[in-house]
C-alpha cells in the first residue's frame, strides 16, 4: 500500500516552518498517543504515521530529499516506515532523542510532567481513572439511554491552561536536563565507567521549569471541579458490566492525557416482567373459566401492551413465546423472546352459588384429572423450549 504524502499526514503546507511542522506533529501525538486510545489498532498506526512524517520533515537534510525526490528520496530513512511497521511503538521512544534533544521519548519537548518510561526516559503523564456507578430500568436496557452525570473530579485548571505556570514567562527550559527530562550520571566500577539515564532530579522529568506558580493551581496544572458527562449506553447491557470513557477521568498534572472513566452497569427490578438473559418472563394468572374456554389476554412488554391467544384446555404452567419481544444482544440486530408462564388462578373464596356450581361440575368427567393426559411438567416444559 502506497504511503500518504507526509505534509497531508501532518496537516502543513509545503512552506511550514519547522516551528509549524512540529506543532502540528505534537497536535496528532497527542491525539493518537497510545496510553490515550489503549488497544486501538487505527490509532497506532496513525501515530506511527504522524512520527514518521515528522522524523523526515523535521530534519532539513531529509525534508529537501523529500521535497525533491519523495519518498524514494528517503527510503532507508524512516527505518522501513513506521506505518509499514518496520519499527514498534518502543523503536519509536527509543530512537527519537536526537531529534527532541537527547531524550529517550518523542514527547521530551512535547509534554509537561510524567512519568519514567524505562532508561528513565519520560512519558506524557496520564489522570487517574474514575469508576462511577449507573442504575438502569428494564426499559433503558431495552432500547438503549443517553445519561447525564455530574462527575466531582480533577479538572485541567482554566486559569494556566494546566500548565501550572501564572503566565507563558514564567516557563522556561530546565537548565539541569537542557529540556531533555533525564540527566546521564557516570559511575566508576571495578569493570570501568558505566554511564546510566535518570530522571532529572531538577524539573522531575517535565524538561521544564516554572519559575512563578499559578495562583489557582499552585502549579500542579488541575484543580477540584464538576464536569457533566453524557453518556451513551447501548441497548442489551447487563447487571455487573463495565463500560469505559477514554479521557472521562481525572485530569492529569501540567497538561497531560486525563484518565478514563470506568461505567459499572446496575439493573433496576421491573414491577412485573423478570430478565433472564436476554429472555423476557412473565408470569400471566388466569382464572378457571378462561383456561377451560379460552381467552384472549393482554400482556406487558418492553415495547408496550401485547394480546395473545389462550387456548380452550390451556394447562397451568404452560409456556407461550412472543418471538423478539426480548432485550436485544448489545452491537446485535438479534433480540431474545418473551416466555409467558401461564397460571391458573383458584379463588380461596365462594360464594353460595359458585359453590353449587362447581360442585356439579365436580361430578363431571371432563373436570377430573387424568393421569397420562395431562401435559408434561413445567420443568420439562422449560428444558425443551431453552434446548
Amino acid at each position: 500500500m502506497s504511503k500518504r504524502d507526509y505534509y497531508d499526514v501532518l496537516g502543513v503546507a509545503k512552506s511550514a516552518s519547522a516551528e509549524e511542522i512540529k506543532k502540528a506533529y505534537r497536535k496528532l501525538a497527542i491525539k493518537y498517543h497510545p496510553d490515550k486510545n489503549p488497544d486501538d489498532k487505527s490509532a497506532e498506526d496513525k501515530f506511527k504515521e504522524a512520527a514518521e512524517a515528522y522524523e523526515v520533515l523535521s530534519s532539513p537534510e531529509k525534508k529537501q530529499r523529500y521535497d525533491q525526490f519523495g519518498h524514494a528520496g528517503v527510503g532507508g530513512a524512516a527505518g522501513g516506515g513506521y506505518g509499514g511497521g518496520g519499527m514498534n511503538m518502543e523503536d519509536i521512544f527509543s530512537q527519537f532523542g536526537d531529534i527532541f534533544g537527547g531524550g529517550g521519548s518523542p514527547f521530551d519537548s512535547f509534554f509537561g510532567g510524567g512519568q519514567s518510561r524505562g532508561g528513565g526516559g519520560r512519558r506524557v503523564a496520564k489522570g487517574s481513572n474514575l469508576r462511577i456507578k449507573v442504575k438502569l430500568t428494564l426499559d433503558e436496557i431495552a432500547k438503549g439511554a443517553e445519561k447525564k452525570i455530574k462527575v466531582n473530579k480533577q479538572i485541567s485548571c482554566k486559569a494556566c491552561d494546566g500548565t501550572g505556570a501564572k503566565d507563558k514567562s514564567s516557563v522556561s527550559t530546565c537548565k539541569t536536563c537542557g529540556g531533555s527530562g533525564s540527566v546521564r550520571r557516570v559511575t566508576n566500577t571495578i569493570l570501568g565507567q558505566m554511564q546510566t539515564t535518570a530522571t532529572c532530579p531538577t524539573c522531575h522529568g517535565s524538561g521544564q521549569q516554572i519559575t512563578a506558580k499559578c495562583n489557582v493551581c499552585h502549579g500542579d496544572g488541575t484543580v477540584r471541579g464538576e464536569e457533566t458527562i453524557s453518556i451513551n449506553i447501548p441497548a442489551g447491557v447487563s447487571e455487573g458490566m463495565q463500560l469505559s470513557m477514554a479521557g472521562k477521568g481525572n485530569a492529569a498534572p501540567n497538561g497531560g492525557i486525563p484518565g478514563d472513566l470506568i461505567i459499572l452497569i446496575e439493573e433496576l427490578p421491573h414491577e412485573t416482567l423478570k430478565r433472564e438473559g436476554n429472555n423476557i418472563v412473565y408470569d400471566l394468572h388466569i382464572s378457571i373459566p378462561d383456561a377451560a374456554l379460552g381467552a384472549s389476554v393482554e400482556v406487558p412488554t418492553i415495547d408496550g401492551k401485547a394480546k395473545i391467544k389462550i387456548e380452550p384446555g390451556t394447562q397451568s404452567g404452560k409456556l407461550l413465546r412472543l418471538k423478539g419481544k426480548g432485550i436485544p444482544e448489545v452491537n446485535s440486530y438479534h433480540r431474545g423472546d418473551q416466555i409467558i408462564h401461564v397460571n391458573i388462578w383458584t379463588p380461596k373464596a365462594l360464594n353460595s352459588e359458585e359453590r353449587a356450581l362447581l360442585e356439579k361440575l365436580k361430578e363431571s368427567a371432563n373436570f377430573k384429572p387424568q393421569p397420562g393426559k395431562n401435559d408434561k411438567s413445567f420443568f420439562d416444559r422449560m428444558k425443551e423450549y431453552f434446548e
